[in-house]
């Protein structure tokens, strides 16, 4: 079979689930050390080591005049990929940009009777260091996740976006990191990869200012380099393997099943794909359908490799069961496969993108649809949510009391000081209420 069957009857079966997937988690430390030398180098010789670690790397005759592509390249680009293609991308990003339009927050105030004004100012973050993998070779770029860590940050109203990206073997980007690049209106890209561009990203380097939020998926070079940098930059998250959760009745499609289960599966062995289901006989129809299509994709080994070591058809009594489970598993991505996937959607407390019906596969997310799908991973998205523009906007509190609030309330406010063992504290609200 290509992926493990269970059963679910309820928080009994739990722990043996939950020691199967936290198996995942494993960090892997060995990598630790690599990291933070890569930084302490970058930190102290700049674009030097940067060119040094990308001729190492990826393109053994970049030279430092070259780590930044000039504007002209970069617009350039849009002429070199299919006006079909250019369309495509267009059309995503206004969806994906239309979507996180309904996210901006708006500063706020309020004025009290005596005229003391509070209030919360939302401001973005100055500047922003968007991370996009190269893909295989620099042939198959991850240009989504350029459009779904860009929108949101220039929605938030970033005025400064720097992004960074592997260099091919012969110095180049793929065109449609470029193009895409120029749809969006970036105008800063630096050729540079791993933890070495996470690095220069934080830090800064002659060629590259240092940003406030770094984002953009990675290999474990660039999460270990953004979970090192906790506290002296903001970051998206630090995301592991990929997830999808299914919740489907009879009335599901094995067919599409399998195919979804496969879209999560093809990206990395350690992508895990769970179909939860009342129903043996879809269970066992979607298995058969798991073998079929296997075989067929180009990234059919690491989909089979991914779908024994973490795919898995679990039976449960009752959809009211599969849902208590899937808010166990608390999935990346959850799709509800069901006759009505409306009158289950309450149930749900836990998924990072939910796709509701026959006709929402997840890279429907993915691409087009204008939701973000950069989101929590490993069972996170309990407590975390998906990228947003809130990512790229901090918050600040306005308080402006007036003399009769700080009379009213001084000795209060200087008594919860004293009780705390702060006298200055109290005495810089007593010494306004002195008369003199």
């Amino acid at each position: 079979m290509p992926c493990k069957q269970l059963t679910y009857t309820g928080h009994q079966d739990w722990d043996e689930i939950q020691q199967w997937l936290d198996r995942r988690k494993d960090p892997d430390t060995k990598v630790d050390g690599i990291v933070r030398e890569i930084l302490d180098t970058i930190r102290s010789r700049g674009d030097t080591a940067l060119v040094e670690y990308t001729a190492k790397f990826d393109c053994p005759k970049i030279t430092r005049e070259q780590l930044t592509v000039p504007e002209e390249i970069i617009l350039g680009a849009l002429d070199s990929i299919p006006a079909e293609d250019k369309d495509i991308l267009a059309e995503a990003i206004d969806n994906v940009r239309i979507f996180h339009e309904k996210q901006r927050e708006n500063s706020w105030w309020t004025t009290a009777e005596d005229g003391t004004i509070l209030g919360q100012m939302v401001r973005p973050v100055d500047r922003v260091g968007l991370y996009v993998p190269g893909g295989k070779g620099g042939e198959t770029p991850l240009i989504s996740s350029l459009i779904m860590n860009a929108i949101p940050a220039q929605v938030a109203g970033v005025e400064s976006i720097a992004v960074t990206s592997p260099p091919r073997e012969d110095g180049t980007l793929n065109p449609y990191i470029l193009a895409t690049a120029a749809l969006l209106g970036l105008k800063e890209i630096h050729l540079s990869g791993s933890a070495w561009a996470i690095g220069a990203l934080a830090y800064g380097t002659e060629s590259i200012a240092p940003c406030d939020v770094i984002a953009g998926p990675g290999n474990i070079f660039v999460a270990t380099a953004k979970s090192q940098l906790i506290g002296q930059i903001g970051i998206d998250m630090v995301a592991g393997p990929s997830e999808i959760a299914i919740l489907a009745d009879d009335s599901a499609n094995p067919e599409w099943l399998a195919a979804d289960m496969l879209s999560q599966a093809e990206h990395d062995p350690l992508a895990a794909s769970i179909l939860v289901t009342d129903s043996p006989e879809l269970a066992e129809k979607t298995c058969e359908q798991l073998k079929l299509q296997t075989a067929e994709l180009p990234r059919g080994e690491i989909a089979a490799k991914a779908l024994a070591d973490w795919g898995a058809t679990i039976i449960v009594e009752d959809l009211v069961t599969g849902a208590d489970l899937i808010n166990r598993i608390a999935p990346e991505h959850l799709e509800l496969s069901l006759a009505d996937p409306w009158s289950h959607l309450g149930a749900i407390r836990h998924a990072g993108a939910i796709f509701m019906g026959h006709h929402s596969p997840e890279p429907v997310g993915d691409y087009f649809a204008g939701p973000n799908h950069v989101l929590p991973t490993l069972r996170t998205v309990r407590f975390s949510s998906a990228l947003s523009v809130q990512n790229f906007c901090k918050k600040s509190s306005v308080i402006a009391a007036s003399p009769s609030y700080v009379a009213e309330h001084g000795d209060k406010i200087a008594r919860l000081a004293r009780l705390e063992g702060l006298e200055a504290h109290a005495r810089s609200v007593e010494c306004r209420n002195k008369k003199s």
